[in-house]
């Protein structure tokens, strides 16, 4: 049987540990091992997960956030696909459509996760950290995690991901492989992932390396729905209503089945609230975009700056790693 062997990173002691591993213990067909890293020799998620993989025994590494309760059916699930399927190399799930934690923002957010990995089912150029696997063997050839360039949580399952696709690594998103999120989030903390640490990395990384432009929320339904909250916007700075009405209808139109979905799970006033929320989400992506191409450019300028004059590298790969 392919042996599994789950991490989970805390180096941060997460209060929802506990309850993390409560539920791994209790899956049907659990892993063979759980790695818990509360210690890493680098700060950051991706450190604490090469750690885990160093110490990993089993064929497949499970990724699980800390703060994630799988589903009983999650291990068996990974399990029967890496046995199904030899030349898979890497498969992730979703969360499920009940977050744990209460409050609009945070059952938006989780929602709207939900909601993009369970309608992008199949082959992936992307992975997710969050419940995620990979075989050991295509880990390891890959480098893992690149914690020198993300130590903290940022893109760093995206650019794993990304390596894996470009040498020819298969990767699949299974739906059905589930696990309820407890992050309770606030509106600053979700502006501040959604521009600083997933947007303008994600740009600079798609710049730097090339990428799918249709890989997950970079699909033409997300861009069209970028393109109406930045209108809309535009459009109420400009004291112009009637244009603003209808990049929102534009934006209700592009996105009903999202909110039905918050709809079902948070009511009408979700809804409502559901609406302006993901407006401001698409606004952060779209501020990201030309902070990310700067950065990107910046950072090259810096990398050519640095072969010219050897006295000017020192200053140029500071400022290169201060910002990638």
């Amino acid at each position: 049987m392919t042996s599994l062997s789950a991490i989970v990173p805390a180096t941060n002691a997460p209060p929802t540990l506990a309850a993390c591993l409560a539920a791994i213990e209790a899956a049907a067909e659990p892993p063979d091992e759980v790695i818990v890293v509360d210690r890493a020799s680098a700060p950051g998620p991706a450190a604490a997960r090469n750690e885990g993989a160093e110490r990993a025994g089993g064929d497949v590494l499970v990724f699980v956030d800390a703060d994630v309760v799988v589903h009983r059916d999650a291990f068996a699930r990974i399990r029967r696909a890496f046995a199904d399927d030899d030349g898979l190399d890497a498969l992730f799930g979703s969360y499920d459509d009940a977050p744990a934690a209460g409050g609009v923002i945070s059952g938006f957010r989780n929602l709207l996760h939900h909601h993009v990995h369970q309608t992008s089912p199949g082959e992936a150029t992307t992975f997710w950290a969050g419940l995620g696997a990979i075989r050991k063997s295509a880990f390891e050839a890959e480098g893992g995690f690149d914690a020198a360039r993300y130590p903290e949580p940022s893109i760093e399952d995206i650019e794993l991901g990304m390596r894996l696709a470009a040498s020819g690594r298969p990767i699949r998103l299974d739906p059905t492989i589930q696990g309820t999120h407890l992050k309770a989030w606030t509106l600053t903390s979700m502006l501040r992932t959604d521009f600083a640490r997933r947007g303008v990395p994600w740009v600079e990384l798609l710049l730097e390396r090339g990428g799918s432009a249709s890989a997950l929320n970079l699909g033409w339904r997300h861009r069209l729905s970028a393109a109406a909250a930045v209108s809309g916007a535009v459009a109420l700075l400009a004291s112009r209503p009637r244009p603003a009405i209808a990049a929102g209808a534009a934006l209700v139109l592009l996105n009903a089945d999202f909110y039905a979905l918050l709809g079902r799970r948070l009511g009408p006033p979700g809804v409502v609230a559901g609406v302006g929320l993901h407006a401001l989400h698409h606004l952060a992506g779209a501020a990201a975009v030309p902070a990310g191409a700067l950065r990107y450019w910046t950072s090259a300028t810096s990398r050519s700056a640095s072969t010219v004059s050897p006295s000017s590298w020192y200053s140029a790969s500071t400022f290169t790693d201060q910002t990638s």
